[in-house]
């Protein structure tokens, strides 16, 4: 957001709100704007208008249409599959003469909370709809819409207790829903499993068929042909769908980028060989990880990770706000547009955890529907120009919208879909349902309103008012399929896992971080004001790309001579060849067993040197996953057990050996004691009542670099935690170690919180002020080992050979700041710090009577991990 530059009037507006003792940050410098305000009662009339607009384009279409497929809204007629010309795909794909559109918004009436509605729609499919029938429609399309809507009825309908529960129901969706899957079954006979796109559902495949598909196509089957193989016992359905998901896979570029378009035959990419997050090959990633999500095989879990990292290196733009396509293999950019079906992505991204980039990404399309009153189908960035202006009222912005709300609670959203509402109620709501727009410009209307606006589009918007939805307390495995169908698998029909296979994968229960909104100001106790989307300081940045109108908060958030933040990005994935002393070395594309082991449940990488390594983003935002180690995949769960001694001898200059280390090497960790030293005076039993520990043991990771704190070597004695131990001391006026300390110590170590600047600043800073070393309190659950550019360490000299520090995570780092303020405040003593003497701290740290299981089994259940350029990789673990 562009900040004014005669901000004491802001300054005064934060000053009328009474903040005292807040810090400012230099990143977060908000504009005072929000949302508007959203009372019950205001959610309450959007949720009723969407129910309203939702009955008026089903009733019309009972009325006008059905039993054909779909509402021709102009005409007040009903339309179907195009009889006379077989070649007019975008009719004939969906219509398949099966009356789409009421099989399609089945599960709309169980959102909608109406069980009449429920009851009378799946009589009617019973008795109308019939799949013997002489058509050809897509067999994705008909996945998804008709498929979908069949099975997640069924599951309603047949469950005891639930109040959608049908007691007269005898299954016949289910095996409707098996008779369908049967007539599809043929299209995956090609040699890679690859399915046809259309098949006949009355006389199957026939001669002269394309032998051409998309990623989507192929790709997005799993959910439906998975839930109803575990449903009726036949397991040829998910087996297909499987085979077809991981042809798709398996043909990924050496970048993990997938295709848009697919020889079905040979499974090689056709021209013109990109890759996009839009039409063609969108819900290939929401398969993937939903798959996951609904029955928990870990091998799609894989396949989100490595695609989603790839996208996020190759095709998201520099900025990290929009997406292009890529070329497969190379992954430089082909066209610079964005499409309508892309405006998923966001939903998606808050589903893997992602919500930071989804706001981002969210944005543009935002900026797009403000300036159309509508999404056209095309954009493109470089020209800012729609180059195709057809808005068929599609659902995937919504979608994202409703992901987003329900990940920040941010009323932003609500703004979002109230002005989605009123512009659809404008532009799309006829006397006989809703049309589509054929030109946004002009709001040239189409005489079609397809299924999924009423099993998606307004199912989304119903939700995003609907506060009290059941869906919205619902903690199972259900997920909303890429047609907004609600599946689930109950734990009856799970595959456990087998022993062996649980062994080998150790696999994760993961779950996504819990999105914290930025801080407009912030108290030293981390309270203080939250900002939205309005106050980010990038929200402008989304607009200008797009050339988009200021509307609402945005025009008064808005100053021409103001300035916009530049996005920063991080890349998602890296590529290293590993080299223990930081020297270029030659790759080794066949390591042998003594360098890289294959283990019961990971690798052990023995010999570092040439091991090309691919690390991704954990989706839970703890950090990084090594998943391509040289030759081998690292899967879900897997871990890398390190044990090259040369890391940690290695000189920081990479030249010559490491002075004083041959035979004795830094430990990664050292236990401190924390206690606390009472005046005679103080009455112990005062600690007690506040609950307040006067003693304590905690794991602090050591640095590669200043002095080492594990040494016991007479010779080089240094204070830090030696001896008697030290005194622990903080600094309010300089938290983060990072200024000149205006005091000088004696020796005392002082506590510092982690950020801003470098554990080499820290250390410095405290060693010119006299201390003996630092203690970091990190804002991670995990350890952290520091390292430092051998430059950095030249440049600071000799002066660090006396100082050490140390880093202590998250929850040790609160228990130490509440002994600490207990001291304090009650002026009973003083917190003091030693380190606790182990056998390895007197040994060169190698026991030889543990065995090299044991030695795993301990690691595995540690916290060191190994840190490659700053980044922490989660699933290795130090055995050196």
């Amino acid at each position: 957001m562009k900040w004014p530059t005669y901000w004491p009037k802001a300054l005064l507006l934060l000053v009328s709100i009474n903040l005292e003792g807040q810090i400012w940050s230099p990143h977060n410098n908000f504009c005072v704007a929000g949302a508007t305000s959203w009372s019950a009662d205001r959610k309450l009339e959007a949720r009723n208008r969407t129910r309203e607009l939702w009955y008026h384009g089903f009733r019309s279409y009972m009325r006008y249409a059905f039993p054909m497929d779909e509402l021709a809204p102009l005409s007040c007629t009903g339309r179907g599959p195009d009889w006379y010309n077989p070649a007019n795909i975008a009719s004939n794909d969906v219509a398949g003469n099966f009356s789409v559109t009421l099989v399609d918004v089945l599960d709309t009436f169980v959102v909608l909370n109406d069980t009449v509605g429920f009851d009378n729609a799946v009589r009617d499919v019973i008795e109308w709809v019939s799949f013997d029938v002489n058509t050809k429609p897509q067999v994705f399309e008909t996945t998804i819409r008709v498929l979908g809507g069949l099975l997640s009825a069924h599951q309603f309908a047949a469950k005891v207790g639930h109040p959608f529960f049908l007691p007269w129901y005898r299954g016949e969706l289910l095996s409707m829903a098996y008779d369908l899957g049967k007539r599809l079954l043929p299209a995956f006979k090609t040699p890679t499993g690859l399915p046809y796109a259309r098949i006949n559902l009355r006389h199957g495949l026939r001669p002269g068929e394309s032998i051409d598909t998309c990623t989507a196509g192929a790709g997005s089957l799993i959910l439906e042909f998975g839930t109803l193989s575990r449903l009726t016992g036949d397991d040829r359905f998910e087996k297909a769908a499987y085979k077809a998901f991981f042809a798709l896979w398996n043909h990924r570029s050496d970048i993990g980028l997938v295709g848009n378009t697919v020889n079905i035959y040979t499974g090689t990419w056709t021209h013109p060989e990109v890759n996009s997050i839009g039409a063609g090959v969108d819900s290939f990633y929401e398969y993937a990880l939903k798959w996951y999500i609904l029955s928990g095989e870990v091998e799609f879990l894989d396949v989100f990770q490595e695609a989603y990292a790839a996208v996020m290196r190759y095709t998201r733009a520099p900025d990290g706000f929009w997406y292009r396509s890529a070329n497969v293999f190379t992954g430089d950019a082909t066209y610079h547009t964005v499409d309508s079906l892309s405006a998923f992505w966001p939903g998606l991204q808050v589903l893997a955890g992602d919500v930071e980039n989804a706001i981002k990404s969210h944005l543009i399309y935002w900026n797009l529907w403000k300036k159309f009153a509508g999404l056209p189908e095309v954009w493109d960035m470089t020209y800012r120009v729609a180059t195709s202006f057809q808005y068929p009222l599609r659902p995937e912005f919504i979608e994202s919208t409703w992901y987003l709300y329900r990940a920040t609670r941010d009323p932003f959203y609500l703004d979002v879909g109230e002005r989605v509402l009123s512009d659809i109620i404008v532009r799309a709501k006829v006397e006989c349902g809703l049309t589509g727009i054929n030109d946004l410009r002009e709001n040239g209307q189409d005489d079609r309103m397809e299924s999924f606006v009423l099993s998606e589009t307004l199912k989304y918007l119903y939700l995003l008012f609907d506060e009290e939805n059941a869906l919205h307390h619902d903690d199972s495995n259900m997920v909303l399929t890429t047609e907004g169908h609600l599946l689930t698998l109950d734990r009856e029909f799970e595959k456990p896992i087998s022993a062996i296979r649980r062994e080998l994968r150790r696999v994760e229960h993961l779950s996504c971080p819990i999105y914290e909104p930025p801080k407009l100001s912030l108290r030293r106790d981390g309270s203080g004001l939250t900002a939205g989307v309005y106050s980010r300081p990038d929200v402008d940045y989304a607009r200008t790309l797009t050339a988009a109108p200021l509307i609402g908060m945005e025009e008064y958030a808005h100053s021409p001579a103001g300035w916009c933040q530049i996005p920063r990005v991080d890349l998602y994935s890296y590529d290293f060849l590993l080299s223990p002393d930081g020297q270029v070395v030659q790759e080794d594309f066949n390591p042998t067993s003594k360098k890289l082991t294959p283990v019961s449940d990971g690798y052990v990488l023995h010999n570092v040197s040439g091991i090309r390594t691919h690390i991704v983003s954990r989706m839970d935002g703890k950090g990084y996953d090594i998943t391509k180690l040289g030759p081998y995949s690292v899967k879900t769960g897997q871990i890398v057990y390190v044990n090259d001694s040369d890391l940690l001898l290695a000189p920081l200059d990479g030249k010559g050996p490491v002075e004083g280390q041959s035979k004795k090497r830094r430990l990664p960790q050292v236990e401190l004691r924390l206690y606390m030293d009472l005046m005679e005076s103080a009455d112990l039993t005062l600690q007690l009542r506040h609950d307040t520990p006067t003693e304590a043991f905690i794991d602090a990771s050591t640095a590669m670099f200043g002095a080492d704190p594990s040494t016991m070597d007479p010779q080089h004695p240094i204070r830090f935690g030696h001896g008697g131990g030290v005194r622990l001391v903080r600094d309010p006026t300089n938290p983060l170690g990072c200024e000149s300390y205006k005091q000088e110590y004696a020796g005392e170590a002082i506590v510092v919180q982690r950020g801003d600047c470098t554990f080499l600043d820290k250390l410095f800073e405290a060693a010119v002020a006299g201390a003996s070393g630092v203690v970091v309190i990190s804002d991670e659950a995990r350890g952290i080992n520091p390292s430092a550019d051998p430059e950095e360490i030249q440049a600071v000299g000799d002066m660090l050979d006396e100082v050490a520090v140390v880093v202590v995570n998250q929850d040790d780092g609160e228990m130490l700041t509440t002994m600490m303020d207990a001291a304090e405040s009650m002026g009973v003593g003083q917190i003091m710090m030693a380190i606790s003497p182990t056998p390895e701290m007197t040994s060169n740290g190698h026991d030889a009577s543990i065995t090299p299981d044991e030695a795993m089994r301990k690691a595995r259940d540690s916290s060191r991990v190994l840190y490659l350029n700053g980044h922490p990789l989660i699933n290795t673990r130090l055995l050196v």
